[in-house]
């Protein structure tokens, strides 16, 4: 099996270098791309530190795919079209530095499935991006707007640089630059494609790359502002944003910690009716998603024993608070130091921070990175339920050694959907050019007014601070957070249903839901010229 993979993963390099980029890409490039491609799987040095044993990230989503596969109703020519990408960008262009220096930038951008369009995916910028990770994230895109019931293809981008190495001009300038290489060749816009924030960008980027759109196509386009999501406000972004993914997390955990079943199979079977209250959570990540999934998880009575983030790891059995390590962090750059040191269990820095894994705990929440738990480190954990709030932080084999030991996962493609889903509010607020709530908000109050003085005059009282709570309208930030909770909800247990009934694992389930609703569009659709 190991050097079947060895063997499978220089293959896919060769193969990549000397056929993906194709035509119009010279030798010397294509063999530049081969060598990358070789060294980046096999460098003991790779940021992820990922076994050589392990798929990468792409060939993992496949490998997903794969195995819910056996539980459906379909063709083997439907579940190769599931794994192959329906359009893939590879752009170069010339970058001078401030300094005079001339740099070759490297973007990527790939169209996963434009079964509904517009696609939609996040714009990552980092040293590690390259054209099979986009393309895996893609897939996963695709995966997740199918189980959210988000009509959107699945889209992913990113440029590989290190942001920190460049200034703000230079960014912007990089970030306009990609944005007009995308519009030049049809690769986005607010019917074709929807980027969004990713690793390595926010709002910021995205209200540059809105800003050359609108520049661009504005005249002709009065939708031209929804190009992008994770606006600022005042570019047109939407309230609650910034707290989407994280507090998606809080819903799928809530839910499916509510399930008998799934906590049955979780051995915290006597807990359900409570769910997350006072069970124990690790935070690996504790950056703008980690963050939020704590907070909304310890205000609902869970227990935030763990929390790390690159620096430092921190563990105290009685209790961490989100508020205070964010305080913390947001003052020095880290999480380390935010408790005295004998007020704390225990305090790992630097390599040691992965051991949190090793320590006891009802819930893992993976809040970092890709492929985080692998084949050398997941026979470490001991939580009985791992969330995957990043993208894919789990791979397969790890996948096999968590299930072997009884370790429920709540799958990616639910867990870390709330920012997508509030992205798609986004896109509709963009396309109607109205806040949501601005039409009905007046007319809410007053009809609830109408049933305040009706009680009254009936002799009923109502104390004046309980009626001003009922009285106020809804915000566009309550408007939004309702329609995420109750997407959110509709997709957890869809998938703990679909997992009773072939007694699956939630993976697989959310997979079969997700695949099930993309195969029957595109039966539906039928098939162009085919």
């Amino acid at each position: 099996m190991h050097q079947y993979r060895i063997h499978s993963v220089f293959r896919n390099a060769l193969l990549k270098g000397a056929t993906r980029f194709g035509a119009g890409i010279n030798t010397s490039s294509r063999l530049h791309d081969v060598v990358r491609s070789f060294n980046r799987c096999f460098s003991s040095g790779s940021s992820l530190s990922l076994p050589t044993d392990e798929p990468r990230f792409l060939e993992m989503v496949k490998e997903y795919i794969d195995n819910a596969a056996p539980y459906m109703d379909a063709e083997e020519g439907d579940i190769e079209l599931m794994k192959g990408c329906d359009a893939v960008l590879r752009v170069a262009f010339p970058f001078k530095r401030k300094d005079g220096t001339v740099q070759v930038i490297q973007g990527y951008r790939a169209h996963h499935s434009r079964h509904r369009l517009p696609v939609k995916g996040g714009m990552r910028f980092s040293s590690t991006v390259d054209l099979q990770e986009i393309e895996g994230m893609a897939a996963l895109m695709t995966l997740k707007c199918a189980v959210m019931d988000v009509p959107f293809g699945g889209g992913k981008g990113g440029i590989r640089i290190d942001p920190s190495d460049y200034s703000e001009k230079e960014l912007e300038r990089i970030v306009r630059r990609f944005t007009t290489e995308l519009a030049k060749k049809n690769f986005i816009g607010p019917g074709r494609d929807v980027p969004g924030p990713d690793l390595g960008t926010d709002a910021r980027e995205m209200s540059w790359m809105a800003d050359t759109y609108v520049k661009l196509f504005g005249a002709s386009d009065i939708h031209a502002h929804g190009v992008v999501t994770g606006k600022r406000s005042s570019m047109g972004g939407i309230e609650g944003r910034t707290e989407a993914t994280g507090l998606g997390v809080f819903y799928a955990v809530r839910e499916f910690m509510s399930d008998a079943i799934v906590m049955e199979r979780a051995k915290l079977g006597e807990h359900y009716k409570t769910n997350l209250v006072g069970r124990s959570f690790i935070i690996q990540g504790f950056g703008k998603v980690g963050y939020h999934a704590a907070l909304y998880i310890h205000r609902a009575g869970g227990k935030i024993i763990g929390v790390s983030d690159s620096k430092c790891a921190l563990l105290r059995r009685d209790g961490l608070d989100p508020e205070v390590l964010k305080e913390h962090k947001e003052e020095t750059g880290s999480v380390s130091g935010a408790y005295a040191e004998e007020d704390v269990d225990s305090q790992f820095h630097g390599e040691d921070v992965p051991r949190l894994f090793n320590e006891e705990t009802d819930v893992l929440v993976l809040a970092a990175f890709q492929q985080q738990l692998h084949s050398q480190n997941a026979h470490l954990v001991k939580a009985r339920i791992v969330v995957e709030a990043a993208n894919g932080p789990i791979t397969p084999m790890a996948e096999s050694i968590l299930e072997e030991n009884g370790t429920i996962i709540v799958p990616d493609i639910i867990a870390s959907s709330g920012g997508l889903t509030v992205s798609y509010f986004e896109w509709l607020k963009s396309l109607s050019n109205i806040k949501f709530g601005r039409l009905t908000k007046k007319w809410e109050e007053r009809s609830k007014q109408y049933i305040i003085d009706a009680w009254e005059d009936l002799g009923g009282t109502i104390e004046e601070e309980n009626k001003m709570r009922i009285l106020q309208g809804p915000s566009e930030r309550d408007i939004v957070f309702s329609g995420l909770a109750d997407s959110m909800i509709v997709a957890t247990h869809d998938t703990i249903e679909t997992s009773k009934r072939l007694d699956c694992s939630l993976r697989a389930a959310a997979y079969i839901n997700a695949m099930n609703k993309i195969l029957n569009s595109v039966k539906h659709a039928g098939f162009l010229l085919g």
